[in-house]
């Protein structure tokens, strides 16, 4: 049943070679899918319109005269099962390219991160619809609930205040795509759907200490600091926020399992269900590293929302998902990935 959706389908995934993308492209070959596209960003900058509209002409190719950079690691263009009768309504895109990073990235760079994710939704989504591409997925951000939402957040909710400053440029960015997907669904009848991923975790993620979220952040930390015998670690903030973090197999899973099998208009949280402070998170790291240094909290240094914890039950009841990987197994094999991939990584 699965193979059966997207069989004649051809999906382009921007945003495809990252961290969240790598595991949507080779869970939809798992799926059963044959003509995927991956545009990575020098070949195609999102945030120009003629970009954008190349990328759609080249999406519209028969597979054998499409340009070979838009193929994912897995598939060649010969594989693609696509038939002569294709339509643009054939096409799907899952719109996952993103300027993202952590607290300190949003306040060094707050209005590259607007603009970057605001136009790169806005161009991408309003030529998709000049050109008659039968669905939309929009990913957007947890960061785009208001600061003081309260807990577990709903939906709803998603208008009643403003964002946590540090990084409101880019979650304000990334609901826009929620306005006009429900604007361009209103008017044109546009299938557009928006999803809203709570911050995600695993193998492939960012571990650059400049550009990092925390997790991969104090998995770093505290296995150089175990390597070189240092008896402490600095950690941002007091601790006391909490957040939620979701796996990222099981959100390109949740993504996957939208786009099949959901066509409203409301916004759906993809999440774990479980909430945790970062004081806890960091001990939890440091137990599950060996790390049995002090760690020292920078007070100095922004904490970032309060609270962040999602109510999951809409995506349970219109799509039938639900996360499936506990929390410390999905640490652990972060942490396994890093030990072994960190000569990449650094390089």
């Amino acid at each position: 049943m699965i193979g059966n959706f997207w069989q004649g389908k051809r999906v382009i995934v921007t945003g495809g070679a990252g961290f969240l993308g790598s595991f949507v492209t080779e869970e939809l070959i798992r799926r059963g899918a044959r003509d995927v596209l991956v545009p990575r960003k020098q070949h195609y900058d999102l945030t120009d319109r003629d970009a954008v509209r190349r990328l759609l002409d080249d999406a519209m190719l028969p597979p054998e005269e499409r340009p070979a950079h838009l193929t994912p690691p897995g598939l060649s263009p010969s594989q693609a099962a696509t038939t002569s009768s294709f339509q643009p309504s054939d096409l799907i895109v899952i719109h996952l390219a993103a300027h993202v990073g952590g607290i300190g990235a949003n306040r060094e760079h707050p209005a590259e991160f607007f603009y970057d994710n605001l136009m790169m939704g806005v161009e991408l989504m309003h030529q998709a619809w000049r050109r008659g591409v039968g669905k939309f997925v929009a990913i957007g951000t947890v960061c785009a609930y208001p600061k003081f939402t309260p807990v577990p957040f709903k939906e709803d909710d998603l208008w009643n205040g403003y964002p946590e400053e540090t990084n409101a440029p880019y979650g304000l960015a990334k609901k826009m795509l929620l306005v006009q997907a429900q604007a361009y669904r209103q008017q044109y009848g546009f299938n557009a759907i928006y999803l809203l991923p709570v911050n995600l975790y695993g193998p492939r993620d960012n571990f650059d200490l400049q550009t990092s979220h925390v997790i991969p952040a104090l998995i770093r930390k505290c296995i150089e600091a175990q390597e070189r015998g240092e008896k402490e670690i600095v950690v941002w903030g007091d601790g006391s926020p909490t957040r939620e973090f979701l796996y990222v197999e099981d959100a390109a899973e949740g993504i996957l399992a939208a786009a099949e099998k959901y066509d409203g208009p409301e916004p759906v949280n993809l999440g774990s269900g479980q909430e945790i402070s970062i004081k806890d998170l960091a001990e939890m790291i440091a137990r599950l590293t060996g790390f049995e240094g002090k760690l020292v909290w920078d007070t100095s240094k922004p904490n970032g929302q309060p609270r962040r914890a999602l109510d999951v039950s809409r995506a349970k009841e219109y799509f039938g998902w639900q996360a499936k990987v506990p929390f410390e197994e999905g640490l652990r094999r972060t942490i396994a990935w890093y030990r072994e991939h960190r000569a990449e990584v650094a390089s």
